[in-house]
Protein backbone atom coordinates (compact mmCIF):
# COMPACT_ATOMS: atom_id res chain seq x y z
CA UNK A 1 0.00 0.00 0.00
CA UNK A 2 1.38 3.74 -0.53
CA UNK A 3 0.63 5.91 2.16
CA UNK A 4 -0.99 8.45 1.29
CA UNK A 5 0.41 12.45 0.79
CA UNK A 6 -1.57 14.30 2.44
CA UNK A 7 -2.06 18.14 1.37
CA UNK A 8 -4.55 19.34 3.63
CA UNK A 9 -3.41 22.11 6.14
CA UNK A 10 -5.66 21.01 9.35
CA UNK A 11 -4.26 23.92 10.95
CA UNK A 12 -5.22 26.60 8.11
CA UNK A 13 -8.64 29.17 9.01
CA UNK A 14 -10.48 27.17 6.66
CA UNK A 15 -10.39 24.04 8.44
CA UNK A 16 -10.74 25.66 11.88
CA UNK A 17 -13.87 27.36 10.67
CA UNK A 18 -15.47 23.82 8.98
CA UNK A 19 -14.34 22.42 12.71
CA UNK A 20 -16.07 24.74 14.08
CA UNK A 21 -19.11 24.34 12.56
CA UNK A 22 -18.91 20.84 12.98
CA UNK A 23 -18.14 20.78 16.82
CA UNK A 24 -21.69 22.85 16.95
CA UNK A 25 -23.58 19.94 15.20
CA UNK A 26 -21.50 17.30 17.81
CA UNK A 27 -23.05 19.29 20.17
CA UNK A 28 -26.28 19.51 19.03
CA UNK A 29 -26.40 16.02 18.47
CA UNK A 30 -25.14 15.50 21.92
CA UNK A 31 -28.07 17.57 23.56
CA UNK A 32 -30.70 15.54 21.49
CA UNK A 33 -29.64 12.63 23.01
CA UNK A 34 -29.39 13.34 26.69
CA UNK A 35 -32.64 14.84 26.41
CA UNK A 36 -34.15 11.46 25.78
CA UNK A 37 -32.18 10.33 28.68
CA UNK A 38 -33.27 13.44 30.78
CA UNK A 39 -36.65 12.75 29.60
CA UNK A 40 -36.70 8.83 31.19
CA UNK A 41 -34.94 10.20 34.12
CA UNK A 42 -37.55 12.06 35.79
CA UNK A 43 -39.27 8.70 36.33
CA UNK A 44 -36.82 7.42 38.72
CA UNK A 45 -38.50 7.99 41.84
CA UNK A 46 -41.39 6.37 40.26
CA UNK A 47 -38.94 3.39 39.37
CA UNK A 48 -37.58 3.38 43.06
CA UNK A 49 -40.51 2.75 44.75
CA UNK A 50 -40.91 -0.26 42.88
CA UNK A 51 -37.63 -1.18 43.42
CA UNK A 52 -36.97 -1.00 39.68
CA UNK A 53 -34.19 -0.29 37.64
CA UNK A 54 -34.14 2.32 35.00
CA UNK A 55 -33.80 1.09 31.73
CA UNK A 56 -30.45 2.44 31.30
CA UNK A 57 -29.15 0.88 33.80
CA UNK A 58 -30.76 -2.10 32.64
CA UNK A 59 -28.41 -2.27 29.82
CA UNK A 60 -25.46 -0.85 31.36
CA UNK A 61 -25.99 -3.82 34.13
CA UNK A 62 -26.64 -6.43 30.99
CA UNK A 63 -23.44 -4.95 28.94
CA UNK A 64 -20.21 -6.26 29.78
CA UNK A 65 -18.33 -3.16 31.61
CA UNK A 66 -15.57 -1.68 29.40
CA UNK A 67 -16.63 -3.45 26.38
CA UNK A 68 -17.31 -1.77 23.04
CA UNK A 69 -20.95 -0.81 22.51
CA UNK A 70 -22.83 0.59 19.45
CA UNK A 71 -25.72 2.73 19.89
CA UNK A 72 -28.33 2.50 16.69
CA UNK A 73 -30.98 4.86 15.81
CA UNK A 74 -30.69 7.35 18.75
CA UNK A 75 -32.28 9.80 16.80
CA UNK A 76 -35.16 7.83 15.70
CA UNK A 77 -38.91 10.00 16.20
CA UNK A 78 -36.49 13.37 15.97
CA UNK A 79 -39.55 15.90 14.91
CA UNK A 80 -41.79 13.01 14.32
CA UNK A 81 -43.59 12.41 17.72
CA UNK A 82 -43.98 16.55 17.76
CA UNK A 83 -42.64 19.07 15.28
CA UNK A 84 -41.14 21.36 17.44
CA UNK A 85 -37.32 21.01 17.83
CA UNK A 86 -37.23 22.31 21.61
CA UNK A 87 -39.73 19.79 22.64
CA UNK A 88 -39.15 16.30 20.21
CA UNK A 89 -38.08 13.71 22.17
CA UNK A 90 -35.44 11.65 20.05
CA UNK A 91 -35.18 7.97 20.31
CA UNK A 92 -38.57 6.24 19.49
CA UNK A 93 -39.17 5.03 22.97
CA UNK A 94 -36.41 2.33 23.17
CA UNK A 95 -32.72 2.04 23.40
CA UNK A 96 -31.00 -0.27 20.63
CA UNK A 97 -27.17 -1.04 20.49
CA UNK A 98 -24.77 -3.53 19.76
CA UNK A 99 -22.31 -4.90 22.56
CA UNK A 100 -21.12 -7.69 24.43
CA UNK A 101 -23.01 -9.36 27.01
CA UNK A 102 -20.40 -12.68 28.67
CA UNK A 103 -18.32 -12.35 25.95
CA UNK A 104 -20.93 -12.56 23.12
CA UNK A 105 -21.42 -9.68 20.87
CA UNK A 106 -25.61 -9.18 21.32
CA UNK A 107 -28.11 -7.21 19.78
CA UNK A 108 -29.05 -5.67 22.61
CA UNK A 109 -32.85 -3.68 22.85
CA UNK A 110 -34.79 -1.93 25.89
CA UNK A 111 -38.05 -0.81 26.14
CA UNK A 112 -37.19 2.91 27.66
CA UNK A 113 -40.38 2.73 30.14
CA UNK A 114 -39.43 6.00 31.52
CA UNK A 115 -40.90 7.70 28.86
CA UNK A 116 -45.03 7.00 28.83
CA UNK A 117 -44.57 3.64 30.49
CA UNK A 118 -42.73 2.27 26.92
CA UNK A 119 -45.72 2.03 24.71
CA UNK A 120 -44.88 1.66 21.60
CA UNK A 121 -44.35 4.61 19.30
CA UNK A 122 -44.38 4.99 15.51
CA UNK A 123 -40.53 5.03 14.66
CA UNK A 124 -40.05 3.08 18.03
CA UNK A 125 -41.43 0.22 15.53
CA UNK A 126 -39.77 1.12 12.73
CA UNK A 127 -36.70 0.85 15.22
CA UNK A 128 -36.77 -2.32 16.25
CA UNK A 129 -37.94 -4.08 12.86
CA UNK A 130 -34.56 -2.35 11.61
CA UNK A 131 -32.09 -3.94 14.47
CA UNK A 132 -34.33 -7.16 13.96
CA UNK A 133 -33.09 -7.18 10.66
CA UNK A 134 -29.48 -5.75 11.05
CA UNK A 135 -29.36 -9.04 14.05
CA UNK A 136 -30.56 -11.67 11.17
CA UNK A 137 -27.86 -10.28 8.66
CA UNK A 138 -24.97 -10.49 11.28
CA UNK A 139 -26.15 -13.46 13.34
CA UNK A 140 -25.90 -11.91 16.61
CA UNK A 141 -28.28 -13.14 19.58
CA UNK A 142 -31.17 -11.23 20.27
CA UNK A 143 -31.87 -9.76 23.84
CA UNK A 144 -35.04 -7.80 24.57
CA UNK A 145 -35.56 -6.11 27.80
CA UNK A 146 -39.39 -5.51 27.80
CA UNK A 147 -41.73 -3.37 29.58
CA UNK A 148 -44.24 -1.51 27.64
CA UNK A 149 -47.42 -0.27 28.40
CA UNK A 150 -48.41 -1.35 24.39
CA UNK A 151 -49.67 0.42 21.93
CA UNK A 152 -51.25 4.10 23.18
CA UNK A 153 -54.79 3.56 22.13
CA UNK A 154 -55.34 7.60 22.16
CA UNK A 155 -52.89 7.48 18.99
CA UNK A 156 -54.01 4.27 17.74
CA UNK A 157 -53.04 3.86 14.00
CA UNK A 158 -54.38 0.76 12.61
CA UNK A 159 -51.57 0.68 9.88
CA UNK A 160 -49.31 0.71 13.01
CA UNK A 161 -51.07 -2.44 14.33
CA UNK A 162 -50.80 -4.21 11.09
CA UNK A 163 -46.92 -3.74 10.43
CA UNK A 164 -46.38 -4.20 14.10
CA UNK A 165 -47.20 -8.30 13.28
CA UNK A 166 -43.75 -7.89 11.45
CA UNK A 167 -42.13 -7.36 14.83
CA UNK A 168 -43.04 -10.93 16.16
CA UNK A 169 -42.55 -12.59 12.71
CA UNK A 170 -38.89 -11.43 12.54
CA UNK A 171 -38.50 -13.07 15.63
CA UNK A 172 -39.72 -16.08 14.66
CA UNK A 173 -37.22 -15.94 11.76
CA UNK A 174 -34.52 -15.02 14.22
CA UNK A 175 -35.19 -18.25 16.10
CA UNK A 176 -35.53 -20.45 13.07
CA UNK A 177 -32.18 -19.04 11.81
CA UNK A 178 -30.71 -20.63 14.86
CA UNK A 179 -29.92 -17.17 16.32
CA UNK A 180 -31.04 -17.20 19.81
CA UNK A 181 -33.67 -14.74 21.49
CA UNK A 182 -33.40 -14.07 24.61
CA UNK A 183 -36.13 -11.77 26.84
CA UNK A 184 -36.35 -10.31 30.32
CA UNK A 185 -39.75 -9.45 31.02
CA UNK A 186 -39.46 -6.13 33.41
CA UNK A 187 -42.86 -5.55 33.25
CA UNK A 188 -46.41 -5.55 31.60
CA UNK A 189 -46.27 -7.45 27.99
CA UNK A 190 -50.22 -7.00 27.23
CA UNK A 191 -51.97 -7.90 24.00
CA UNK A 192 -49.72 -8.33 20.80
CA UNK A 193 -46.64 -7.84 23.78
CA UNK A 194 -47.02 -11.27 25.14
CA UNK A 195 -45.76 -12.72 21.96
CA UNK A 196 -42.52 -11.00 22.59
CA UNK A 197 -41.78 -13.60 25.21
CA UNK A 198 -44.28 -16.43 23.48
CA UNK A 199 -42.15 -16.38 20.46
CA UNK A 200 -38.61 -15.94 22.40
CA UNK A 201 -36.35 -19.05 23.15
CA UNK A 202 -35.62 -17.96 26.90
CA UNK A 203 -37.67 -15.80 29.04
CA UNK A 204 -36.75 -14.37 32.42
CA UNK A 205 -39.61 -12.89 34.33
CA UNK A 206 -39.60 -11.19 37.52
CA UNK A 207 -41.21 -11.99 40.53
CA UNK A 208 -44.60 -9.56 41.09
CA UNK A 209 -43.31 -6.97 38.04
CA UNK A 210 -43.40 -9.11 35.52
CA UNK A 211 -47.08 -9.17 33.07
CA UNK A 212 -47.62 -11.12 30.31
CA UNK A 213 -51.23 -11.09 28.68
CA UNK A 214 -53.36 -10.84 25.71
CA UNK A 215 -56.26 -9.23 27.91
CA UNK A 216 -55.52 -7.62 31.07
CA UNK A 217 -58.15 -7.01 33.73
CA UNK A 218 -59.96 -3.84 31.91
CA UNK A 219 -59.91 -5.50 28.74
CA UNK A 220 -60.82 -9.40 29.87
CA UNK A 221 -63.62 -7.68 32.06
CA UNK A 222 -64.87 -5.46 29.38
CA UNK A 223 -64.93 -8.42 27.05
CA UNK A 224 -66.58 -10.86 28.63
CA UNK A 225 -67.49 -9.74 32.45
CA UNK A 226 -64.66 -12.42 33.98
CA UNK A 227 -63.02 -10.49 36.93
CA UNK A 228 -59.44 -11.82 37.50
CA UNK A 229 -56.53 -9.92 38.97
CA UNK A 230 -53.22 -9.17 36.96
CA UNK A 231 -51.26 -12.43 38.75
CA UNK A 232 -53.81 -14.85 37.90
CA UNK A 233 -54.46 -13.68 34.42
CA UNK A 234 -50.27 -13.41 34.04
CA UNK A 235 -47.81 -12.76 36.96
CA UNK A 236 -44.55 -14.13 37.09
CA UNK A 237 -45.28 -17.21 39.41
CA UNK A 238 -47.93 -18.16 37.68
CA UNK A 239 -45.75 -18.08 33.72
CA UNK A 240 -43.35 -19.88 35.47
CA UNK A 241 -45.21 -22.61 37.64
CA UNK A 242 -48.30 -22.73 35.36
CA UNK A 243 -48.61 -22.01 31.97
CA UNK A 244 -44.55 -22.58 31.31
CA UNK A 245 -44.22 -18.77 29.71
CA UNK A 246 -41.12 -18.08 31.63
CA UNK A 247 -38.01 -20.41 32.45
CA UNK A 248 -36.65 -18.52 34.82
CA UNK A 249 -37.70 -16.48 37.62
CA UNK A 250 -35.85 -13.47 39.24
CA UNK A 251 -36.66 -11.51 42.48
CA UNK A 252 -35.84 -7.91 41.07
CA UNK A 253 -34.59 -6.48 37.82
CA UNK A 254 -30.37 -7.12 39.24
CA UNK A 255 -31.17 -10.43 39.49
CA UNK A 256 -32.74 -10.97 36.54
CA UNK A 257 -30.29 -9.21 34.24
CA UNK A 258 -27.46 -11.43 36.01
CA UNK A 259 -29.89 -14.96 34.62
CA UNK A 260 -29.51 -13.02 31.40
CA UNK A 261 -25.61 -12.67 31.92
CA UNK A 262 -25.57 -16.64 32.42
CA UNK A 263 -27.91 -17.66 30.29
CA UNK A 264 -25.85 -15.80 27.25
CA UNK A 265 -22.78 -17.14 28.63
CA UNK A 266 -23.83 -20.53 28.18
CA UNK A 267 -23.31 -20.13 24.13
CA UNK A 268 -20.36 -21.15 23.89
CA UNK A 269 -20.15 -21.74 20.41
CA UNK A 270 -20.91 -17.50 19.68
CA UNK A 271 -17.29 -16.70 21.63
CA UNK A 272 -14.53 -15.82 19.50
CA UNK A 273 -15.42 -17.69 16.46
CA UNK A 274 -12.23 -18.43 14.37
CA UNK A 275 -12.10 -17.57 10.99
CA UNK A 276 -12.49 -20.32 7.28
CA UNK A 277 -8.61 -20.69 7.85
CA UNK A 278 -8.61 -21.43 11.19
CA UNK A 279 -7.20 -17.83 12.37
CA UNK A 280 -8.56 -16.69 15.48
CA UNK A 281 -10.50 -13.00 14.72
CA UNK A 282 -8.89 -11.19 17.84
CA UNK A 283 -5.30 -12.32 16.22
CA UNK A 284 -5.62 -10.03 13.18
CA UNK A 285 -5.69 -7.09 15.13
CA UNK A 286 -2.17 -7.66 16.01
CA UNK A 287 0.25 -5.25 14.00
CA UNK A 288 -2.35 -2.96 13.03
CA UNK A 289 -1.34 0.33 12.11
CA UNK A 290 -2.97 3.36 13.26
CA UNK A 291 -3.83 5.82 10.36
CA UNK A 292 -0.59 8.69 10.47
CA UNK A 293 -2.95 11.52 10.30
CA UNK A 294 -5.26 12.18 13.43
CA UNK A 295 -8.77 12.06 13.31
CA UNK A 296 -9.64 15.37 14.51
CA UNK A 297 -8.77 16.72 11.20
CA UNK A 298 -11.97 14.82 9.87
CA UNK A 299 -13.97 17.41 11.99
CA UNK A 300 -12.58 20.27 9.79
CA UNK A 301 -12.67 18.46 6.11
CA UNK A 302 -16.10 19.12 5.28
CA UNK A 303 -17.85 22.09 4.52
CA UNK A 304 -20.84 22.91 5.96
CA UNK A 305 -22.66 24.11 2.78
CA UNK A 306 -21.40 21.81 0.52
CA UNK A 307 -20.36 24.13 -2.33
CA UNK A 308 -16.66 23.68 -1.87
CA UNK A 309 -14.81 20.82 -3.06
CA UNK A 310 -13.68 18.17 -0.90
CA UNK A 311 -10.49 15.20 -1.68
CA UNK A 312 -11.71 12.78 -0.12
CA UNK A 313 -8.75 10.28 -0.29
CA UNK A 314 -8.04 13.07 2.59
CA UNK A 315 -10.97 11.16 4.34
CA UNK A 316 -9.82 7.73 3.69
CA UNK A 317 -6.24 8.44 5.05
CA UNK A 318 -7.50 9.36 8.28
CA UNK A 319 -9.28 6.05 8.53
CA UNK A 320 -7.41 3.21 6.83
CA UNK A 321 -4.57 1.59 8.75
CA UNK A 322 -1.32 3.23 8.19
CA UNK A 323 -3.33 5.65 5.58
CA UNK A 324 -2.63 3.20 3.21
CA UNK A 325 -4.00 3.52 0.04
CA UNK A 326 -3.88 1.42 -3.05
CA UNK A 327 -5.81 3.44 -5.76
CA UNK A 328 -7.84 2.25 -8.19
CA UNK A 329 -7.46 3.65 -11.95
CA UNK A 330 -6.25 7.14 -10.56
CA UNK A 331 -6.54 9.07 -13.92
CA UNK A 332 -9.58 7.27 -14.95
CA UNK A 333 -13.20 9.06 -14.14
CA UNK A 334 -10.75 11.02 -11.30
CA UNK A 335 -14.19 12.33 -9.73
CA UNK A 336 -15.24 8.98 -8.55
CA UNK A 337 -11.96 7.63 -5.90
CA UNK A 338 -11.73 3.70 -5.53
CA UNK A 339 -9.15 2.20 -3.47
CA UNK A 340 -7.76 -0.79 -1.76
CA UNK A 341 -7.03 -0.50 1.72
CA UNK A 342 -6.86 -2.12 5.53
CA UNK A 343 -9.01 -1.06 8.48
CA UNK A 344 -8.45 -2.93 11.70
CA UNK A 345 -6.69 -5.66 9.73
CA UNK A 346 -9.82 -6.12 7.31
CA UNK A 347 -9.23 -5.78 3.80
CA UNK A 348 -11.20 -3.36 2.09
CA UNK A 349 -12.92 -1.38 -0.86
CA UNK A 350 -13.52 2.26 -0.37
CA UNK A 351 -15.67 4.07 -3.06
CA UNK A 352 -16.35 8.14 -2.63
CA UNK A 353 -16.54 10.71 -4.95
CA UNK A 354 -15.06 14.24 -5.85
CA UNK A 355 -17.77 15.93 -7.25
CA UNK A 356 -20.61 14.24 -9.75
CA UNK A 357 -20.41 10.74 -10.87
CA UNK A 358 -19.87 10.87 -14.65
CA UNK A 359 -19.81 8.29 -17.33
CA UNK A 360 -16.12 6.96 -16.94
CA UNK A 361 -16.89 7.12 -12.84
CA UNK A 362 -20.09 5.16 -12.94
CA UNK A 363 -18.06 2.39 -15.02
CA UNK A 364 -15.13 2.96 -12.86
CA UNK A 365 -16.76 2.13 -9.77
CA UNK A 366 -18.92 -0.81 -11.58
CA UNK A 367 -15.20 -2.19 -12.52
CA UNK A 368 -14.43 -1.75 -9.18
CA UNK A 369 -17.47 -3.47 -7.03
CA UNK A 370 -17.22 -6.96 -9.46
CA UNK A 371 -13.33 -6.96 -8.36
CA UNK A 372 -14.23 -6.53 -4.75
CA UNK A 373 -16.39 -9.36 -5.21
CA UNK A 374 -14.31 -11.44 -6.90
CA UNK A 375 -12.18 -10.60 -3.99
CA UNK A 376 -14.66 -11.10 -0.96
CA UNK A 377 -13.66 -7.59 0.41
CA UNK A 378 -16.46 -5.61 2.17
CA UNK A 379 -17.26 -1.94 0.11
CA UNK A 380 -17.09 0.79 2.03
CA UNK A 381 -18.90 3.99 0.03
CA UNK A 382 -18.23 7.85 1.64
CA UNK A 383 -21.05 9.57 0.51
CA UNK A 384 -19.89 13.36 -1.04
CA UNK A 385 -21.93 13.82 -4.40
CA UNK A 386 -24.42 15.94 -5.96
CA UNK A 387 -25.10 12.94 -8.15
CA UNK A 388 -24.98 11.44 -11.77
CA UNK A 389 -23.75 14.23 -13.88
CA UNK A 390 -26.11 16.16 -16.52
CA UNK A 391 -25.69 18.08 -19.59
CA UNK A 392 -25.47 17.40 -23.29
CA UNK A 393 -22.34 15.80 -23.90
CA UNK A 394 -23.24 13.44 -20.45
CA UNK A 395 -26.42 12.27 -21.96
CA UNK A 396 -24.89 11.48 -25.41
CA UNK A 397 -22.42 9.67 -23.43
CA UNK A 398 -25.25 7.40 -22.31
CA UNK A 399 -25.16 8.41 -18.74
CA UNK A 400 -28.05 6.79 -18.11
CA UNK A 401 -27.28 3.65 -19.31
CA UNK A 402 -23.64 3.77 -17.74
CA UNK A 403 -25.41 5.36 -14.22
CA UNK A 404 -27.87 2.20 -14.58
CA UNK A 405 -24.47 -0.32 -14.65
CA UNK A 406 -23.40 0.98 -11.28
CA UNK A 407 -26.83 1.00 -9.85
CA UNK A 408 -27.10 -2.90 -10.93
CA UNK A 409 -23.59 -3.52 -9.75
CA UNK A 410 -24.56 -1.94 -6.22
CA UNK A 411 -27.77 -3.85 -5.54
CA UNK A 412 -26.10 -7.00 -6.54
CA UNK A 413 -22.49 -6.76 -4.60
CA UNK A 414 -22.50 -10.25 -3.19
CA UNK A 415 -19.98 -8.55 -0.60
CA UNK A 416 -21.05 -6.77 2.52
CA UNK A 417 -22.06 -3.05 2.20
CA UNK A 418 -21.49 0.07 4.12
CA UNK A 419 -22.17 3.18 3.96
CA UNK A 420 -20.68 6.97 5.29
CA UNK A 421 -22.97 10.15 4.28
CA UNK A 422 -19.85 12.30 4.96
CA UNK A 423 -21.20 15.19 2.83
CA UNK A 424 -24.09 15.89 0.58
CA UNK A 425 -26.09 12.63 -0.50
CA UNK A 426 -27.98 13.97 -3.64
CA UNK A 427 -30.14 12.72 -6.65
CA UNK A 428 -29.43 9.33 -7.79
CA UNK A 429 -25.94 9.76 -6.44
CA UNK A 430 -27.31 8.42 -3.28
CA UNK A 431 -28.31 5.88 -4.72
CA UNK A 432 -25.42 4.63 -7.01
CA UNK A 433 -23.31 5.26 -3.70
CA UNK A 434 -25.51 2.73 -1.53
CA UNK A 435 -27.86 4.98 0.05
CA UNK A 436 -30.71 3.52 2.05
CA UNK A 437 -32.46 1.82 -0.30
CA UNK A 438 -29.88 -0.44 -1.77
CA UNK A 439 -29.72 -2.32 2.17
CA UNK A 440 -26.07 -1.35 3.17
CA UNK A 441 -25.60 -3.60 6.67
CA UNK A 442 -25.22 -0.50 8.31
CA UNK A 443 -25.67 3.13 7.33
CA UNK A 444 -24.42 6.16 9.30
CA UNK A 445 -23.90 9.60 8.88
CA UNK A 446 -22.06 12.68 9.97
CA UNK A 447 -24.35 15.48 11.42
CA UNK A 448 -23.48 17.53 8.84
CA UNK A 449 -24.50 14.88 5.83
CA UNK A 450 -26.93 15.92 3.69
CA UNK A 451 -29.92 13.80 1.91
CA UNK A 452 -31.86 15.29 -0.52
CA UNK A 453 -33.32 14.47 -4.54
CA UNK A 454 -31.57 17.63 -5.38
CA UNK A 455 -30.21 20.93 -3.46
CA UNK A 456 -32.90 23.60 -1.78
CA UNK A 457 -31.58 26.06 -4.07
CA UNK A 458 -31.26 24.26 -7.03
CA UNK A 459 -34.72 23.14 -6.72
CA UNK A 460 -36.38 26.59 -5.64
CA UNK A 461 -34.37 27.73 -9.05
CA UNK A 462 -35.96 24.73 -11.00
CA UNK A 463 -39.81 25.61 -9.92
CA UNK A 464 -39.18 29.27 -10.68
CA UNK A 465 -38.05 29.18 -14.27
CA UNK A 466 -41.19 26.53 -14.37
CA UNK A 467 -43.71 29.39 -12.81
CA UNK A 468 -41.53 31.95 -14.70
CA UNK A 469 -42.46 29.68 -18.08
CA UNK A 470 -46.38 29.20 -17.40
CA UNK A 471 -46.42 32.74 -16.84
CA UNK A 472 -44.96 33.75 -20.15
CA UNK A 473 -47.31 31.15 -21.94
CA UNK A 474 -50.15 32.62 -20.24
CA UNK A 475 -49.08 36.34 -21.05
CA UNK A 476 -49.43 37.13 -17.72
CA UNK A 477 -46.77 39.54 -15.93
CA UNK A 478 -44.00 37.95 -13.52
CA UNK A 479 -44.63 38.71 -9.77
CA UNK A 480 -41.71 39.11 -8.19
CA UNK A 481 -42.20 39.66 -4.58
CA UNK A 482 -44.39 36.46 -5.35
CA UNK A 483 -41.73 34.68 -7.17
CA UNK A 484 -39.40 34.98 -4.63
CA UNK A 485 -41.48 33.62 -1.51
CA UNK A 486 -41.71 30.68 -3.37
CA UNK A 487 -38.26 30.33 -3.35
CA UNK A 488 -37.62 30.92 0.18
CA UNK A 489 -39.89 28.88 0.90
CA UNK A 490 -39.00 26.04 -1.26
CA UNK A 491 -35.03 26.37 0.15
CA UNK A 492 -36.65 26.31 3.18
CA UNK A 493 -38.14 22.87 2.70
CA UNK A 494 -35.51 21.30 1.48
CA UNK A 495 -32.77 22.31 3.61
CA UNK A 496 -35.15 21.48 6.91
CA UNK A 497 -35.50 17.55 5.33
CA UNK A 498 -32.02 16.97 3.94
CA UNK A 499 -30.74 18.01 7.40
CA UNK A 500 -28.95 14.97 8.83
CA UNK A 501 -31.02 14.97 11.95
CA UNK A 502 -34.68 14.90 10.27
CA UNK A 503 -33.45 11.88 8.15
CA UNK A 504 -32.19 10.00 11.21
CA UNK A 505 -35.41 10.79 12.86
CA UNK A 506 -37.11 9.07 10.14
CA UNK A 507 -34.41 5.58 10.38
CA UNK A 508 -32.92 6.56 7.15
CA UNK A 509 -29.85 5.81 8.50
CA UNK A 510 -28.52 3.61 11.71
CA UNK A 511 -27.63 6.93 13.53
CA UNK A 512 -25.36 9.99 13.30
CA UNK A 513 -21.98 10.04 14.43
CA UNK A 514 -19.01 12.08 15.36
CA UNK A 515 -16.44 12.09 12.67
CA UNK A 516 -13.79 11.37 14.65
CA UNK A 517 -15.57 8.02 15.80
CA UNK A 518 -15.76 7.23 12.10
CA UNK A 519 -12.87 4.50 11.90
CA UNK A 520 -14.07 2.79 15.73
CA UNK A 521 -17.51 2.27 14.24
CA UNK A 522 -16.64 0.84 11.11
CA UNK A 523 -14.02 -1.08 13.09
CA UNK A 524 -16.29 -2.73 15.00
CA UNK A 525 -19.30 -3.15 12.12
CA UNK A 526 -16.11 -4.68 9.92
CA UNK A 527 -15.21 -7.15 13.05
CA UNK A 528 -18.89 -8.07 13.40
CA UNK A 529 -19.21 -8.72 9.69
CA UNK A 530 -15.95 -11.24 10.00
CA UNK A 531 -17.73 -12.92 13.02
CA UNK A 532 -21.01 -13.26 10.65
CA UNK A 533 -18.81 -14.49 7.80
CA UNK A 534 -17.18 -17.27 10.38
CA UNK A 535 -20.08 -18.38 12.46
CA UNK A 536 -22.27 -21.72 11.35
CA UNK A 537 -25.70 -21.26 12.54
CA UNK A 538 -27.71 -24.50 13.35
CA UNK A 539 -31.26 -23.53 11.51
CA UNK A 540 -34.53 -25.40 12.31
CA UNK A 541 -37.51 -25.33 9.72
CA UNK A 542 -39.46 -23.47 12.84
CA UNK A 543 -38.16 -21.25 15.78
CA UNK A 544 -38.07 -23.37 18.74
CA UNK A 545 -41.42 -24.06 20.14
CA UNK A 546 -42.61 -23.27 23.88
CA UNK A 547 -44.11 -26.11 25.73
Amino acid sequence: MNVFASQWNAASEQAQQRSAATLQRIAALRELERRAAQASQRSKPQFEKRGQLLPRERVALLLDSGAPWLPLCSLAGYLQDRPDPEKSIPGGGMLAGIGFVSGVRCMVVASDSGIEAGAIQEKGLDKILRVQEIALQNKLPFIHLVESAGANLMRYRVEGFVQGGALFRNLARLSAAGIPVITVQHGSGTAGGAYMPGLSDVVIMVRGRSRAFLAGPPLLKAATGEIATEEELGGAEMHTGVSGLGEYLAEDDRQALGMARDVVAQLSQWKRPRSQTGQALSDMKSGVVEPLFSAEELLGLMPPHHREPVDMREVMARLVDGSGLLLFKPGYGAATVCAQAHLGGHAVGLISNNGPIDVAGANKATHFIQWMCQLGHPIIYLQNTTGYMVGKDSEQAGMIKHGSKMIQAVTNATVPQITIQCGASFGAGNYGMCGRGYAPRFLFSWPGAKTAVMGGEQAARTMQQVTEAAMARKGLPVDAEQLQKQYDQITSMFEAQADAFYTSGLLLDDGVIDPRDTREVLGFCLDMLAEAEARKLRPMQFGVARM
